[in-house]
């Protein structure tokens, strides 16, 4: 399905307008990044580059969306016969997916004609501020989880596309499975699923309901046990399976004292090697709160696919330079927003993770126009996606998990709180010279060992 129409209307009204005036061809470079992270939070996580490179792949305007802009005047003549061949031919470059980025971070950054590059804002951006906001709550999420499991169950609360990426930005950030099918069969991400109460009120006894769910799934099922009685029912699920059944659920009440009481239980019927896990409305808090208490296992819906309380990222897409005209070798010109608030820094960037030599991140250093020095254990940020139009970046989606568990490992250790705080690494701005410049990002920039 094309993704041609994914786009706002000024785009085209812009390329309509540089076609006439003759600048549609010129040479331009535009950054996808944020200027702040979410009140808060420490760091992002970059989820969506591989949905990204699908949104490219089909961005293709045919007959029936020509025809569109044609009836509604939102084109002309000229500018339906260039989108009818429209193919991006420039290059892109950025951080791989699943790698932690900070306030400046040019995490994309599309080279080509203006009129190409233009008209890809609004897809990327739309996908990489909804990815990459749920993978960022993810990521607090299996932090505070620690090792138990995560799944995200989350498709009920948003919009039925929304939800299968969301599956999978969560599962890019550590979350183990996933309760949604299509992302199951789109991505390849683990399904998993049991039943609801719904299915236990459908019996007239609670035991019927679970003979038929044991019945069809067998003993290693994971029983809902609070319909009822929740004492009851797990006391008739370890009957019924003999002490073997694979694992609860419990979806209301205080999860802690549930837990626990659960898990006494379960220990004093024999049935020590049957796993908990927890549901109702859980985020990153709850989860912490429930580090101390016996739970292999966590369901997390509402909050994950709503980013916690931050469901976009404030990635902006912006013109960083072009070139000085239409000529081949023109040269390039650093272009940028001047307003207050809401500058941006011009020209292209090197982006490069400072580490100490204990391994652990100590800085997040641009270059403007210029690689910054690598002193030998720092690491390059950027990787080419396209080159002349041709995808060149191959990385799968496990490849993005294991950036992710990779960039996090890297970070000082207070990263991974969830308290409120600043972000976990300085961005510092290096002019061409090699020399810190001012940081349009900070208030006021922090010079380190650079």
């Amino acid at each position: 399905m094309t993704t041609a129409l994914l786009t706002d209307h000024y785009e085209l009204t812009m390329v309509q307008a540089t076609m006439q005036a003759g600048t549609a061809n010129r040479r331009s470079l535009f950054d996808l990044f944020t200027r702040r992270l979410p009140a808060g939070r420490r760091y992002g996580v970059l989820a969506g580059l591989g949905r990204a490179i699908e949104a490219i792949e089909n961005f293709r305007f045919e007959d029936e969306e020509i025809s569109f802009l044609l009836a509604n005047k939102i084109i002309q003549d000229d500018l339906a016969q260039w989108l009818a061949t429209y193919k991006f031919t420039g290059d892109i470059w950025g951080y791989p997916e699943g790698e932690v980025y900070f306030p400046g971070s040019p995490v994309l950054s599309v080279e080509g004609t203006f009129a190409e590059a233009v008209v890809l804002e609004t897809v990327l951006l739309s996908i990489y501020n909804h990815d990459s906001a749920i993978a960022a709550a993810a990521s607090r999420m299996t932090a505070m989880a620690g090792g138990r499991a995560c799944a995200e169950m989350g498709s009920r609360r948003t919009q039925e596309r929304s939800a299968v990426a969301a599956a999978r930005a969560a599962y890019v950030a550590g979350f183990a499975s996933t309760s949604n099918l299509e992302a199951g069969r789109t991505y390849g991400i683990p399904t998993i699923g049991t039943a609801a109460h719904s299915f236990t009120l459908l019996f007239d006894t609670e035991e019927e309901a679970f003979r038929a769910q044991l019945n069809a799934l067998g003993e290693n099922t994971t029983l809902l046990v609070d319909t009822y009685d929740v004492e009851e029912a797990i006391r008739l699920g370890v009957e019924l399976t003999e002490g073997r059944l694979g694992s609860i659920r419990l979806d209301s009440g205080d999860l802690a004292i549930m837990a626990r009481q659960a898990r006494d239980l379960l220990d004093d019927l024999g049935a020590t090697d049957t796993k908990i896990m927890v549901t109702s409305d859980l985020d990153e808090w709850q989860i912490a709160l429930l580090q101390g208490s016996p739970v292999d296992g966590y369901g997390v819906g509402t909050s994950l696919v709503t980013g916690s309380g931050h469901p976009t990222c404030g990635f902006v897409y912006k013109l960083v330079a072009r070139a000085e005209s239409d000529e081949p070798d023109a040269p390039w010109v650093p272009v940028g927003k001047k307003s207050k608030g809401k500058n941006t820094l011009g020209g292209r960037k090197f982006a490069m993770r400072r580490l100490g030599d204990d391994g652990r991140a100590e800085a997040e250093i641009i270059g403007l126009g210029t690689p910054p020095v690598n002193d030998g254990n720092d690491r390059e940020l950027l990787v080419p996606i396209y080159e002349k139009g041709e995808l060149v970046y191959q990385a799968s989606l496990d490849d993005a998990r294991r950036r992710h568990k990779e960039s996090l490992a890297e970070l000082p250790y207070a990263a991974l709180r969830i308290s409120n705080g600043e972000p976990a690494l300085e961005t510092i701005i290096l002019d061409e010279e090699g020399d810190v410049t001012t940081n349009p990002y900070h208030a006021a920039p922090r010079v380190t060992n650079i």
